[in-house]
């Protein structure tokens, strides 16, 4: 048990078969191919040769797979991860210079080491609270700035380095004047041919045909301009040994970016693995996935590997192309690495503005317009986290316009769970199916004791919550002039010390009215910590009662009996005799 937990990956190579062997190569080679032009578009996004691109798809999914949860998830280059590398390296060195090269490897790393220890430390269970709504409107707004970035290759407007977005836009207003036709032709020509062959022949690699398509084009119109620029070729090698700048400065540095890479490749990576495990009945890990990205990232920055995250695109092909285990991640980058070794050369021959189609066409496949649709229609709420992220990746640093993102989640989370549900309770007697019952008075008018009230809290009771629910109580003290009140507890998942010592302290204020707080039902869990905690002892045992039946025929004997003989209520069996 000890040996898998360390490495799990001999977990599911028991369940390796010469079935599963095939149906993973064939997966495996399908992923080879759509990560070909993805990766050199990609790395093309985070400011790096393309090679990069695809040296991250050779190596980050080999470590994920062996080291992650997910039997379908593919890890590499993504297109929000790429972005935000570039943003925020830019700030700090010249896109594609040395320096920018070396301190895209310390980023990958320092955000691997980041992801490796939320793992170890078993915080998987984090991502649980961060909406994916924030992921949605990152992307969302992560393409718009895609689109823009590579306008200036498709028009051949000149653009200055480092533009803010609105800035961007204005030159590109004002260059129209020297709008190049010849590289909107290709461009477009690229993006439409990718489009037919998706619509046409799903099951092909589309973009690859529009890049081919592309540099076929500009060879025929590289006589009527000179604005035709190449990407190079690529080294046709495998990935070589590099090593990130782990200087105290760099990391230090680096130090915010890094963490919001690998907040935001953890929640894409545990997202996916999740979505594509409902589907497969699979079982995943979180803190598992955090250790097998943060070990992937880690391993990648010493191999000229940019930081990854599991990649939406190429899990879901995984998925339907019948991969059976992550043998198929490994297949996949292996197969990647002979068709590099092999066609490295033709990518001499594929033009600047045909990659900028392609990333066009990779930027708004990033918006999921029906969950957008859904958000803004039916969540108030989501939809100020998904408006929020949105903009403030548009605007705003992309890091922080992450952080944004997740605070407000949080932050709404809060506020959700800090008001829970605390509907009164009164005895239903239904003699004709011979039960008698604690129900809503909300769904049925009920007769209530005057000297007891019974509620129900659904949530825990938690230092963001203990407020409502003491004003809770306040009211029924104050308002109501009942001092005993029974809680329901079957619905309270946990008590915080700050919860017990306020409802300590209102056990105390309504003793002083002859009253007390009664807890009836509580999980066990929650009455071991309530023990624990001297919770129990400061209240009083005889204030908790597994029953309710319990509960009321020990209240009843403390009730004031002035106020009982005059009553007309009745509800308890008590009260007849």
């Amino acid at each position: 048990m000890r040996l898998t937990a360390l490495f799990p990956f001999l977990a599911w190579f028991k369940l390796v078969t010469k079935e599963s062997i095939k149906a993973d190569l064939m997966a495996g080679l399908t992923g080879a191919v759509i990560v070909l032009p993805q990766g050199v578009a990609f790395a093309t996004i985070a400011g790096l040769p393309p090679e990069y691109g695809l040296y991250t798809a050779m190596v980050t999914p080999i470590v994920a797979a062996l080291f992650g949860s997910s039997f379908h998830l593919v890890s590499g280059p993504t297109t929000a991860i790429s972005i935000v590398v570039f943003s925020s390296i830019s700030h700090h060195a010249v896109p594609g210079s040395p320096e920018f090269l070396s301190l895209a490897l310390t980023l990958t790393f320092l955000a691997g080491v980041y992801q490796l220890a939320f793992g170890l430390a078993r915080l998987g269970a984090l991502v649980n609270f961060v909406s994916h709504t924030v992921v949605i409107g990152f992307t969302a707004g992560a393409a718009i700035l895609i689109v823009t970035s590579q306008m200036k290759h498709i028009s051949g407007i000149y653009v200055p380095k480092g533009e803010t977005f609105l800035h961007s836009w204005v030159d590109l207003f004002k260059g129209l004047d020297s709008l190049n036709i010849y590289l909107l032709m290709i461009a477009l020509a690229t993006l439409f041919t990718a489009l037919l062959v998706k619509k046409l022949m799903p099951k092909l690699p589309n973009l690859l045909f529009g890049m081919v398509v592309g540099s076929v084009i500009a060879m025929f119109l590289q006589d009527y301009t000179t604005g035709i620029k190449l990407v190079g070729e690529i080294p046709a090698h495998l990935p070589p040994f590099s090593m990130p700048d782990i200087s105290l400065s760099s990391l230090k540095m680096l130090a915010p970016e890094a963490f919001a890479v690998a907040l935001l490749g953890l929640i894409e990576a545990v997202s996916i693995s999740r979505s594509v495990a409902t589907r497969s009945n699979q079982r995943i890990n979180p803190n598992q996935e955090f250790i097998g990205q943060g070990m992937s990232n880690i391993f990648g920055s010493f191999f000229s590997s940019y930081a990854g995250s599991g990649s939406f695109t190429r899990t879901g092909v995984n998925f339907e192309a019948g991969a059976k285990t992550p043998l198929s991640a490994i297949f996949a980058a292996m197969a990647l690495m002979i068709i590099v070794l092999l066609i490295a050369p033709l990518t001499a021959y594929l033009p600047v503005a045909a990659m900028g189609g392609i990333i066009l066409l990779v930027a708004y496949n990033l918006i999921d317009f029906h969950h957008i649709s859904q958000i803004l229609t039916f969540s108030k709420s989501e939809s100020a986290i998904l408006l929020t992220t949105f903009f403030a990746t548009l605007f705003l640093e992309l890091e922080f316009a992450i952080y944004l993102g997740v605070l407000l989640s949080l932050v709404l989370f809060l506020a959700k769970t800090s008001t829970p549900r605390i509907p009164t309770l009164s005895i239903d007697d239904m003699p004709d199916r011979g039960s008698r019952k604690l129900i809503n008075i909300s769904k049925k008018p009920l007769k209530q004791c005057p000297q007891i009230k019974f509620i129900r809290i659904d949530m825990s009771i938690y230092f963001g919550s203990i407020n409502h629910i003491q004003k809770r109580i306040a009211r029924i003290a104050d308002s109501e002039r009942v001092y005993n009140i029974v809680i329901i507890g079957s619905g309270i998942n946990f008590i915080d010390l700050a919860g017990a010592e306020a409802l300590v302290a209102e056990n105390n204020r309504l003793k002083k009215q002859n009253g007390g707080l009664y807890f009836v039902g509580l999980k066990s869990s929650v009455y071991e910590f309530a023990a624990k905690s001297c919770f129990i002892k400061h209240i009083g045992n005889d204030h908790f009662f597994d029953s309710k039946s319990l509960a009321i025929h020990s209240i009843y004997k403390r009730l004031d009996k002035t106020i009982c003989a005059t009553c007309n209520a009745l509800i308890f069996k008590e009260c007849q005799l």
